[in-house]
């Protein structure tokens, strides 16, 4: 379905492994902030800069993030990562939104932990001519010790990495803390939305 013009729409991609109220806390909060139609889910196939180990299959993230974002029409869920397959690039991806997309202003939502990796990512420079970042404080990062040239980047393509840098609400929940929790038999309860909690003992997952 094409957007209607002028509209904005944020991506929310990453392994979701598990997803957790961290992340629908985020997307909400860049839904507040922004002004977006709505945020859209992009659980990835293989991830460029994350180790692999403990990272269940595709089929099983993607519909813990369905079931997640059921009932919420602000919130879509896509597979274009996992059909395209192969290692996940965000350039690539957003190439293909763009193409759906064609007239909406797509901010792909990052964690200010992100900054000082961005100029590793593939056509990082390609990436920022296809849509704009919006950047949340993470739990910890000092913004005010981090400057332009630690982007690593051209100083324009820094300044506009950096011109929507947005203080969000304090939800320290990772799914590393989520899967040592499972493995541990603790409870989950509160960290991730009860449909993904019940899908998790109904598949067995991270035991």
């Amino acid at each position: 379905m094409e957007a209607s013009p002028q509209s904005r729409i944020g991506i929310l991609g990453g392994t979701f492994n598990p997803v957790h109220i961290g992340h629908l806390i985020l997307a909400q909060s860049a839904l507040e902030a922004f002004d977006l139609e709505k945020v859209l889910f992009i659980p990835c196939g293989t991830p460029p800069h994350k180790e692999t180990a403990g990272l269940i299959g595709a089929e099983h993230r993607l519909s813990m993030v369905e079931a997640a974002l059921e009932g919420d029409f602000r919130f879509e869920a896509l597979d274009i990562e996992i059909k395209r397959g192969g290692v996940s690039y965000a350039v690539e991806t957003v190439a293909q939104l763009r193409e759906r997309y064609r007239d909406a202003d797509l901010l792909f939502i990052i964690g200010s932990d992100t900054l000082p990796e961005l100029h590793l990512w593939k056509d990082i420079r390609t990436l920022l001519t296809l849509c704009r970042f919006a950047c949340f404080l993470r739990p910890g990062f000092d913004v005010q010790s981090f400057l332009p040239e630690d982007l690593r980047l051209e100083p324009a393509l820094a300044r506009t990495v950096l011109e929507n840098l947005t203080a969000a609400r304090q939800i320290d929940i990772s799914s590393t803390e989520i899967r040592y929790r499972i493995a541990e038999g603790l409870n989950i309860r509160y960290l991730v939305p009860r449909e993904v909690e019940m899908y998790i003992a109904e598949h067995r997952l991270y035991e």
